[in-house]
């Protein structure tokens, strides 16, 4: 929570003046990329929650831009614009653009990346202690942070020897909060009419099967059926696809005692060792990052013992790929975070680069932290 003092009158723009001075002295360079930013790129890496609420438009040439939602995705672009695979970190604070219920959808954010660094551990545990740093010098105290671990998770599915289309299935499951429940079977008289269908896009990259429906309904010359659109039935085809792929009872048992784990950082690679141990499967390597990250924690003075870490825990983004954060003011009632981030080593890639390039980040949502609870 925020205590009384000098930073009762701030605004969202002393707040930005503030945290970028802190990251500047870090050495995190403040950079402004531009507002509009090329949608398809977040049609693709954001998550679920971010692409139905950003506002579109089109260039004179007819190119499908969209006003900036987040600032990630913009930095990485710019960055390997300018300075390829080399080390570099940055700051940022300014305007994004989001379709928000009863809010505006125009709000501040600031924030910090740290890309091409090797020594992950090290930039996991310093990233998530400039976020706390920089609550400190807004004035709060006693935050709550919560810790996941997205690596961990794919590290678990693979040496369940999961099919890719069970783990897509799986992770989109955990990542939206739904659960393993959403995952139970679909089966009706029509999966038998569509099996065909099914079975062509079964396995295929999710846009590249959305574009093979849509174009085999335009071929059929079939434009809206029940008031949904070519692009919506692809959708629907696509789950119906994931659905034909189920877990194993074992697999799907041995999940969900991870998803379970719960307790700070030391107790919960403890519970996950001993499941690894049971179930016969060796996360040694994922496990030794988890505790590696915890030792640096600790080393820069950060209160591990007082970090929430659970299992299920997932971010509304689809580039993370491994340690996740978010702090939240325990005087707000809706458990939003004032600050979110995470560990997303395969964007850049997606995004152009030659090779895989690690990098981690967080924002501040600066609304939320002025703001009353």
């Amino acid at each position: 929570m925020r205590t009384k003092g000098n930073w009762d009158a701030v605004t969202e723009t002393d707040a930005i003046v503030a945290l970028i001075a802190l990251f500047e002295r870090e050495g995190y360079a403040r950079v402004e990329p531009q507002v509009l930013q090329p949608a398809d790129v977040f049609i693709d890496l954001s998550g679920e929650d971010i692409r139905r609420r950003m506002f579109v438009t089109q260039d004179a040439s007819g190119q499908e831009l969209c006003l900036r939602p987040e600032y990630t995705i913009p930095v990485c672009l710019q960055h390997l614009s300018s300075h390829g695979a080399r080390p570099s970190g940055y700051s940022y604070g300014g305007p994004v653009f989001r379709m928000r219920p009863g809010e505006s959808g125009e709000f501040l954010q600031a924030g910090l990346e740290s890309i091409g660094r090797n020594d992950v551990s090290a930039t996991d545990a310093e990233i998530l202690g400039l976020a706390l740093d920089g609550l400190a010098q807004l004035g709060y105290v006693a935050p709550v942070v919560k810790l996941g671990d997205i690596g961990l998770l794919h590290a678990l599915i693979d040496a369940l020897g999961i099919t890719p289309a069970a783990k897509r299935r799986a992770l989109r499951a955990i990542v939206s909060g739904q659960g393993l429940a959403s995952l139970a079977e679909q089966d009706g008289p029509s999966a038998q009419e569509h099996a065909g269908l099914l079975a062509a896009i079964e396995g295929q990259a999710p846009q590249a099967a959305k574009a093979f429906v849509e174009d085999i309904l335009s071929i059929a010359g079939i434009a809206t059926v029940g008031g949904r659109s070519a692009g919506e039935i692809a959708e629907r085809f696509l789950a119906r696809a994931a659905n034909r792929t189920g877990l194993t009872d074992e697999a799907r048992q041995v999940l969900e005692r991870y998803l379970s784990i719960t307790g700070d950082p030391d107790h919960a690679a403890y519970a996950i060792r001993s499941l690894a141990r049971e179930a016969g499967l060796d996360l040694g390597p994922a496990i030794g990052t988890f505790e590696e990250r915890t030792g640096f924690m600790a080393a820069r003075g950060l209160d591990v013992s007082a970090f929430a870490f659970s299992a299920a825990f997932a971010r509304n983004l689809d580039y993370y790929t491994g340690f996740i954060f978010e702090v939240q003011d325990p005087r707000r009632s809706n458990s939003k975070p004032v600050v979110g981030g995470g560990r997303y080593d395969r964007l850049l890639e997606h995004l152009g680069a030659d090779t895989t390039i690690p990098a981690v980040g967080c924002s501040f949502w600066l609304d939320r932290i002025v703001g009353s609870p």
